[in-house]
């Protein structure tokens, strides 16, 4: 319990810190978001766009009196209304997005993480082989291609060229949103190929280090008694090897879900799909501070709450830690 808490305690000192930059980033971008957004409404008085700067949460005073507004906001949860959907809440807005961002990210990260996994496990049992050799380079081939060429080149393929799947969305605008075959076969297809392209990116990685975590365990003394013992190849692999290299590969994984959501950005702008990434490029492009510090919150407890579930995972999975 103790290691429990002293985590918690450094996730939320860590949380607390990444609030406080959230603060400063957007102040530091050039632009006056309420101004852009009314700049040709010629109707609006000076008393109404102070009125307007009130309610998006602008508040006139020193840096410290906005930043002590702005902790209040973040421990209610109240970050104002968005000034790009204007007037619905940046809770709204993002409670919208990240539906379907946990479809895309979720469903993209979890076929990735298994595929890379056991076809990295598998490619260091057989190192210096043929099929270690094709993987290999195929895993170092999609590690190092940018997100958003692949994404372009699936769309183009398997969208535009074949046609075979819609170019973009969530779903069929025509449809209305409901738990029906309809409307779930739509969603259904809309998301393949913006997961295909995610799932691609991330395997890669997660293929490199299982790959490298298994070969620096296969001379291990566990690993040659179980041997000894007569176990068959693939129990000694997957009850013993795999298991202890998936302890690097676990933190890896945390780290991903983190990464994903910058990754997801490009994925969803090529795909216009409405999801968190394609919601904070919006927010970018008209200065909409209050929804832009609003994601970058999400962003982080993403993060951190990753990273705490492997810390925890840890545990579960070494079970020298858990006598420690």
């Amino acid at each position: 319990m103790s290691f429990v808490l002293r985590r918690l305690g450094f996730y939320l000192v860590a949380f607390f810190v990444a609030a406080t930059i959230n603060f400063a980033i957007p102040r530091l971008m050039p632009g006056d978001p309420v101004a852009m957004m009314f700049a040709r409404n010629e109707r609006l008085t000076p008393d109404n766009i102070a009125a307007l700067r009130k309610t998006f949460g602008f508040v006139d005073g020193p840096l410290i009196v906005q930043y002590l507004t702005y902790l209040k906001s973040v421990a209610t949860g109240d970050f104002g209304l968005s000034i790009k959907f204007f007037p619905t809440p940046v809770t709204a807005v993002l409670a919208h997005a990240l539906a379907w961002t946990l479809v895309l990210v979720g469903g993209a990260t979890l076929i990735s993480f298994l595929i890379g996994s056991f076809l990295g496990a598998a490619a260091a049992w057989r190192r210096g082989g043929p099929f270690d050799m094709v993987v290999s380079t195929l895993g170092v081939i999609l590690h190092a291609m940018p997100p958003v060429v692949l994404a372009i080149v699936i769309l183009f393929t398997f969208a535009i060229t074949l046609q075979w799947l819609p170019t973009g969305y969530a779903y069929d605008p025509a449809l209305d949103p409901g738990f029906d075959t309809a409307f779930l076969g739509s969603v259904f297809a809309h998301g393949i190929l913006p997961v295909f392209a995610l799932s691609l990116v991330l395997t890669g990685g997660f293929l490199i280090n299982m790959r490298n975590n298994m070969i620096n365990l296969l001379g291990d003394d566990y690993l040659v008694m179980a041997e000894a013992k007569g176990l068959s190849p693939r129990r000694v692999m997957l009850s013993y090897g795999v298991r202890n290299a998936m302890l690097p590969t676990v933190t890896n994984l945390a780290i991903t879900i983190g990464q994903v959501f910058a990754g997801s950005l490009v994925t969803e702008v090529v795909f216009n799909y409405p999801g968190l990434g394609n919601t904070l490029y919006s927010a970018v492009l008209a200065r909409d501070y209050p929804l832009i510090q609003g994601q970058l919150l999400v962003m982080t407890l993403a993060m951190l709450a990753a990273n705490f579930l492997a810390d925890l995972s840890y545990v579960l999975l070494d079970p020298r830690l858990r006598r420690a």
